[in-house]
């Protein structure tokens, strides 16, 4: 299995994604420069958190026009797996990939720091290896994480059962609507949430709770490619 690791200039997070990648499945793994316009080769796709474009005008906004979005795009409409991560998922709010957008946080102050999710979804490529209420410990690092989107949206997410992370009951750390800390699109190939998994694949590291979303990634890709795509 191909994964790509999207880098933006501004991007901070995206050797913690190639490492993650490496340390947690040993899958192959490319750093892909912004300028790309072919993605072909890649299963995976992640976007990571940073300050793409120093965050002029908004977070993600000028990313959102990169070369590598084009072919972005035409990978998500082919089920290709697509993780935006932090910044990453800004930029898929930006694109269109994924509803909502973003507003600085609720106390006007960055975030960072480990945060308690609930898994409210395991039926995605992402979170097949977790279970359906389980708490995970995933560190954030943001301004700008307070996901807003209008009634009708939201009561779209849940109807289509596309909030994939909330935040523990009562520990919301930058005031996102309904909780949210994570939503997928409709087919559910593309994840977008503002903790970083790629920060908690070890105990080293404080929690080792992210390392089962890479474990998923591979699982799910196997289960749907059978015997040939093992090795």
């Amino acid at each position: 299995m191909n994964f790509a690791v999207l880098v933006f200039p501004g991007s901070n997070c995206d050797i913690d994604c190639y490492k993650a990648v490496e340390d947690t499945i040993g899958q192959p793994v490319d750093y892909v420069w912004h300028t790309e316009t072919d993605l072909s080769k890649y299963d995976c796709i992640l976007i990571p958190g940073g300050f793409s474009y120093g965050d002029y005008l908004r977070c993600g906004a000028i990313a959102r026009f990169a070369p590598v979005m084009n072919a972005l795009v035409k990978a998500a409409e082919e089920g290709k797996y697509i993780l935006g991560i932090c910044n990453g998922f800004q930029i898929l709010l930006e694109s269109g990939l994924l509803p909502g957008g973003m507003l600085r946080n609720q106390s006007l102050k960055f975030r960072c720091h480990a945060a308690m999710l609930q898994v409210e979804n395991t039926n995605t490529p992402f979170t097949s290896d977790y279970t359906k209420g389980e708490l995970i410990n995933i560190p954030i690092a943001h301004g700008e994480g307070n996901y807003y989107c209008d009634e009708a949206t939201l009561a779209e997410l849940k109807a289509n059962n596309q909030i994939v992370f909330r935040y523990e009951a009562g520990n919301n750390p930058n005031g996102s609507v309904d909780d949210i800390a994570g939503i997928c699109n409709r087919a559910g190939n593309v994840l977008g949430m503002m903790p970083h998994p790629e920060r908690a694949v070890h105990e080293l590291l404080g929690s080792a709770d992210g390392r089962k979303m890479f474990t998923s990634i591979l699982s799910t890709w196997r289960e749907k490619h059978g015997a040939a795509a093992i090795g």
